[in-house]
Parts: C-alpha cells; structure tokens; sequence
C-alpha cells in the first residue's frame, strides 16, 4: 500500500465506491463503510448477495475507491466463502461495533475484498 493511500484512509470510516452499472454502463458512486487488513481492503454489501452494487461488481470487477482526495483503481474480488466472509463480517464488528453490524447488515452472506497495492 502507497503511503498516499495509507494517509487517505487513516481515520477514515466510509470511502466512496465507484462501480460499474451492470445494466446501463454508467458509474455510479456510494459511500461505503470498509475494513482493512495487510494490502486491501474488505466490503460488506448491507444487503448482501441482492445488493446492486455486489451484482455489478460481479459483472464488472474494475472499482474505484476515493477518500480525503486520493482515488484509487483496482480490481474487486467477491468472497463467498462463509470463513472468509465471517472473518469481514468480525472485522467490521471490532471497528464499527456489533450493534452497528447488526442494524446495517441484515444479510451477511458476501464480502468484497479490493488491493490497495
């Protein structure tokens, strides 16, 4: 990871996520919230497997992430794998609270994982 992008997401508790429209081609833009670990980052769908962007992401896997100035392009990765996606999940809980996870995320059967590299 760049110290650019390092710096960017230090204190950082949502980014912007940028993914192609599966259906139209066009960008569309979300804030998101986000975990990271060694060399990338890690997303949560709030709706899981039917969420828009998760089925998009699918289709077209080239991403942008943006936070405090910097934008980053990389490739996403979907994690389906239920360890895996259990271990996001208890990520997003120590940073964001087990009450917060719960509230947000009624459906957490998928992940994203995004190189920061």
């Amino acid at each position: 990871m760049t110290k650019a992008v390092r710096e960017a997401l230090e204190g950082v508790n949502e980014v912007e996520l940028t993914v192609t429209g599966r259906k139209t081609g066009r960008q569309i833009s979300r804030p998101v919230w986000f975990v990271q670990e060694e060399e990338s980052m890690f997303l949560m769908p709030i709706t899981g497997s039917d969420s828009h962007w998760y089925k998009n992401v699918r289709q077209t896997p080239m991403v942008q992430v943006a936070a405090n100035g910097m934008a980053l392009n990389t490739t996403a990765t979907p994690i389906t794998e239920p360890d895996r996606v259990h271990h996001v999940e208890a990520m997003f809980r120590d940073k964001y609270g087990p009450d917060q996870v719960e509230q947000h995320y009624p459906k957490r059967d998928v992940a994203v994982q995004l190189s920061l590299m």
